[in-house]
């Protein structure tokens, strides 16, 4: 008897199944004729309110059947994820999205070619290392210091990292990584699972979402204007957060924008994260160039923050690809399994470089030559009428085109690459800034001047 019934309970899953997947397979033809209409219409892909009422729908079915929430909000990202990518694929699959990267690839093969292109697409600092940092790499190999190293790194560079960022932080709470963005991923890698939900505010850089797709992790969207210069709203971020929501990730000073801030905001940010358990993943990598004073997420004292930071900026390091990430000690475990399983640890020699780099040497300069540039570029782009947020922070300015300017940017980019000048494009930041151009200041001041040139030739 009970064999039968279990006989008869797999046939009644697999019906069940079957059923789920031909469900899943119609909304997906529907989404795809939804995104076949937005690209028409040349809309957005990603509708938030639209997902809040699918939520809100969704939870409220879960808790009349007796359905655990966060297990059906987990299940609905993994749909809705999907049905973005799908809509995505309709709303670029004549034209290939474009990122900051993609054109610094494009540029690098024109030159191959032959053809001279001025560098304004990626923050690539056109200035050297600091001096000594020359002199340790030729000394790491004569004190044979080309080994594996504890993955979390050697204690001298963690414990350097903790003296620079202070606030009570100690080597045990430092792990070095290889870059910034191996930091990202790992802390998502370790932290998050397939359909929890991650909330990143836009304009942001892309390798959040990508890192979040590589781990099945659904972003959920909080985006910010030129017209409120880049403030985010604090309460509609509380409003999206939701049960599957496990970490908010922010970046200031921001990449695109410059935008750096206010300690009472981010203070609200925290107290959200503190009030629903979440973790806050903090990008401070531009930290050195923040012009107007800058508060870095350890100073609030929260114990699932992991500030993220990198040699590549501040100290013109960007091939030796060293970053760090601070966190109290049982994320950093986590974080270090898959530094481990994935590249055991970064390169002795690099290592030894940055622990030089934070020796004697002082960034600030860096940021003096960095903000007299960006204060070129933002006063020739008001003549030639972008409108535009000064920044604050950062190595870029993220100007809007007027609205006489009927191209978008991918276009306008294609065209400045012709003219021998490489631009990122603002919808590489976030989908509903396709009248954005992101320009880099990692080039003398004569050679803005000859890109600003030809930026002017496009659009005129």
């Amino acid at each position: 008897m009970e064999e039968d019934e279990i006989n008869g309970l797999r046939s009644e899953i697999r019906d069940i199944t079957e059923k789920i997947m031909y469900d899943v397979h119609k909304r997906m033809q529907i989404s795809k004729r939804i995104g076949e209409i937005k690209s028409k219409l040349n809309v957005d892909v990603t509708d938030e309110k639209v997902e809040q009422d699918i939520r809100k729908s969704v939870s409220k079915l879960a808790k009349e059947i007796g359905m655990d929430n966060e297990f059906s909000g987990k299940l609905l990202n993994i749909i809705l994820t999907e049905s973005v990518k799908l809509q995505q694929r309709q709303q670029y699959g004549r034209t290939q999205r474009q990122t900051h990267l993609g054109i610094f690839m494009k540029a690098k093969e024109l030159e191959a070619a032959g053809k001279k292109v001025i560098h304004m697409e990626v923050g690539e600092p056109d200035y050297p290392p600091p001096k000594n940092v020359k002199s340790a790499l030729i000394k790491s190999y004569e004190d044979s210091h080309y080994h594996y190293t504890e993955t979390k790194g050697i204690l001298k560079l963690r414990q350097a990292v903790a003296n620079k960022v202070q606030n009570s932080t100690k080597a045990d709470q430092v792990i070095i990584t290889a870059g910034a963005r191996f930091a990202v991923f790992s802390a998502f890698a370790s932290l998050l699972r397939i359909g929890d939900e991650i909330v990143s505010i836009e304009p942001a850089w892309p390798a959040y979402k990508e890192c979040a797709d590589f781990v099945g992790a659904k972003i959920n969207l909080l985006k910010t204007t030129l017209e409120q210069e880049w403030i985010p709203d604090v309460e509609t971020l509380g409003n999206i957060i939701n049960t599957s929501t496990k970490m908010i990730v922010i970046n200031y000073p921001n990449n695109p924008t410059g935008k750096v801030l206010d300690d009472k905001i981010l203070e609200k940010i925290v107290s959200l994260a503190k009030d629903n358990n979440m973790y806050l993943l903090s990008d401070e990598v531009y930290s050195d160039y923040a012009f107007n004073g800058f508060k870095s997420i350890l100073e609030f004292g929260y114990d699932k923050s992991i500030m993220i930071s990198s040699f590549s900026k501040g100290y013109a390091m960007t091939g030796f690809r060293v970053g760090y990430a601070i966190a109290n000690t049982h994320i950093l475990d986590k974080m270090a399994k898959v530094q481990a399983t994935t590249l055991t640890s970064v390169a002795e020699p690099m290592q030894y470089c940055a622990l030089t780099a934070l020796e004697g040497n002082d960034p600030s300069q860096n940021k003096k030559k960095m903000k007299k540039r960006l204060d070129l570029i933002c006063d020739r782009l008001r003549k030639i009428s972008f409108s535009l947020f000064e920044p604050e922070g950062g190595m870029y300015v993220y100007p809007k085109f007027n609205n006489e300017i009927q191209d978008d940017d991918v276009t306008i980019v294609e065209r400045l690459l012709d003219l021998g000048v490489a631009v990122a494009p603002g919808s590489g930041f976030g989908d509903s800034y396709r009248r954005f151009i992101r320009i880099s200041g990692c080039q003398p001041e004569n050679i803005l001047q000859q890109g600003l040139d030809r930026i002017e030739a496009a659009i005129y």
